[in-house]
């Protein structure tokens, strides 16, 4: 086997090699992420994030523009 033959082989193992530690690290930061955006959207109090529109209601602000 020449030299060049030899590096081609070599070469392609390591590709190989490369591409399916990159889809293993990529698998584990996707899985990481959504752990992460599951654990955070939960809510610490455990409401599961929910929205209190009374909370948040402006009803002090007179928003008719005819005066």
């Amino acid at each position: 086997m020449t030299p060049r033959e030899e590096a081609q082989v070599e070469a392609e193992k390591t590709f190989e090699t490369f591409v399916i530690y990159s889809k293993k690290a990529v698998m584990w930061i996707i899985f990481g992420l959504v752990v992460v955006v599951v654990g955070c959207n939960s809510g610490v109090d455990g409401t599961q994030g929910g929205y209190n529109g009374e909370q948040y209601n402006p009803s002090n602000i007179n928003v008719s523009k005819n005066k």
